[in-house]
């Protein structure tokens, strides 16, 4: 028998119910929708409530998305998050007890922004393998809880939510196929994207996400080009071929960038941060959704999942699309 093929069999995303529109934080920092908007794309974001809301977020979506597959048990669960409810100890194990999974192997993953991709990449890896038939992906941020109120830089672009993602082996494809992945990493970046103290004021300061922006702008685009083309080439694709690209949501001018810079219509890159904004490791899944709900993926669809992160961390995967069954809920 020739070894399996690693497919996403079911999509499924949670959102926080509560909205923050750029009006409301127009009221209490110095911008306006018209300036967030035009350097953002974004109108609005969600904000999760709660003590865990992390956890929360990822169990209604990991719950939506094995009932959409009609699956009851899986061999293993990966979390990816870069905002978890607690720094220890990992978050995967637990959401796996909620989920009624039973003694699963279980870990987080923690690439930023990257995190969805980078559980692909593994999860497909170990489906062809022969070593797990059903794995289920989750990706979970509230950054809510890390941003600076009071930075307008930041806090205008990070949204909370979430998405999962079962990929399970076929012999026979049916789903959407993964067929190559693409990774990489670089820490001399590290401080780019960082979470950590804003000033030296003892007891007073606070750990704050912070970003280089115009230079995290400019590595964004060429590293998510680069990474593109490299895992085009790994099944044999032309770039021009690509039919859909699914970039992380950071920023629309980024996402016209790395297409333009591909030599791709703008329309063929996905663009959901309106609503949602900047939702890190959760962006591809939400991406994903919004892609399979406006009719923007269609069956034998080449299409390319890109993203850049904190770390600095980046990641590509190539799929051949095919039946996903979708499910999308609010928290």
């Amino acid at each position: 028998m020739p070894p399996p093929t690693a497919a996403i069999t079911a999509i499924a995303t949670c959102l926080p119910a509560t909205k923050v529109t750029n009006a409301d934080l127009s009221q209490r920092l110095d911008t306006t929708d018209h300036w967030i908007r035009s350097r953002t794309g974004i109108a609005e974001r969600r904000r999760a409530a709660g003590e865990n809301p992390v956890l929360s977020m990822a169990a209604s979506a990991g719950a939506a998305a094995l009932e959409a597959a009609g699956c009851h048990a899986v061999d293993l669960v990966m979390l990816a998050t870069s905002s978890p409810d607690r720094p220890s100890p990992a978050m995967a194990p637990q959401l796996a007890s909620r989920l009624g999974l039973g003694f699963v192997p279980a870990f987080d993953i923690s690439a930023v922004c990257s995190g969805f991709l980078y559980a692909t990449n593994v999860a497909s890896s170990l489906i062809r393998s022969g070593s797990f038939r059903n794995i289920l992906i989750v990706a979970s941020e509230a950054y809510s809880r890390i941003l600076d109120p009071d930075d307008r830089a930041t806090s205008v672009i990070f949204g909370d939510g979430a998405g999962a993602a079962l990929l399970t082996a076929e012999e026979t494809p049916l789903g959407s196929t993964v067929l190559a992945g693409d990774w990489g990493s670089d820490g001399n970046g590290c401080d780019l994207i960082r979470v950590g103290p804003v000033d030296d004021c003892g007891d007073a300061a606070r750990n704050y996400f912070a970003m280089s922006g115009p230079e995290v702008y400019l590595r964004a685009i060429d590293t998510m080009s680069k990474s593109v083309k490299a895992v085009s080439e790994r099944c044999s694709w032309r770039v021009d071929e690509i039919d859909v690209l699914v970039p992380h949501q950071a920023n629309e001018r980024i996402i016209h960038a790395v297409a333009k810079k591909l030599s791709m219509s703008a329309g063929s890159a996905v663009v959901s941060l309106e609503k949602t904004g900047n939702t890190a490791a959760a962006s591809i899944p939400l991406a994903l959704a919004h892609a399979i709900t406006a009719g923007a993926l269609r069956v034998g669809d080449r299409v390319v999942m890109t993203a850049f992160g904190g770390g600095l961390t980046w990641a590509s995967t190539a799929v051949r699309w095919g039946e996903v069954e979708l499910a999308e809920v609010e928290l």
